[in-house]
């Protein structure tokens, strides 16, 4: 990785902002909701699940590889607990990691190995989990939940 990671956002219209990761590339959206905004874009909360989302499903991705393991497609599911807090203010409570490999599980060699430590590596949820609780599930394509153990 090259720098620090940046984000330019320029306003479009009301709570529609361009957000800009990359100044060769087009911008993606944020917006909110109405009354306040459009939806022509994604909410700022859906923008942190997705980020914490990405990067588990990176870090799995790549502790498998590392052993020559290929779990794919993954397919990742994020959603949020929102509600208030003791000043009455709407704050993310909980968030919640769906990741589902396309492979069985028992096909791949030190899987053990790798769901006991993947989520260490993983920069953004490692630290949103330090405010918020991050629960995450890993789940191969016969259903059957590998992580957490049952």
């Amino acid at each position: 990785m090259s720098g620090e990671p940046s984000v330019r956002l320029a306003q479009q219209a009301d709570y529609r902002f361009a957000i800009y990761y990359n100044e060769e590339c087009d911008p993606i959206y944020g917006d909110e909701p109405p009354p306040l905004g459009g939806s022509q874009g994604a909410t700022p909360s859906q923008f942190l699940l997705a980020g914490v989302a990405n990067c588990l499903s990176d870090s799995l991705l790549f502790a498998l590889r590392k052993f020559k393991q290929n779990p794919e497609p993954i397919e990742t599911k994020a959603r949020c607990e929102i509600g208030r807090n003791e000043q009455n203010r709407l704050r993310i409570l909980a968030i919640y990691v769906d990741i589902h490999i396309g492979v069985p599980g028992a096909t791949l060699e030190n899987l053990d190995r790798v769901l006991a430590q993947f989520q260490d590596f993983c920069t953004v949820s490692s630290s949103v989990s330090l405010g918020i609780p991050v629960n995450v599930t890993v789940t191969d394509s016969n259903n059957q939940q590998l992580y957490p153990a049952i």
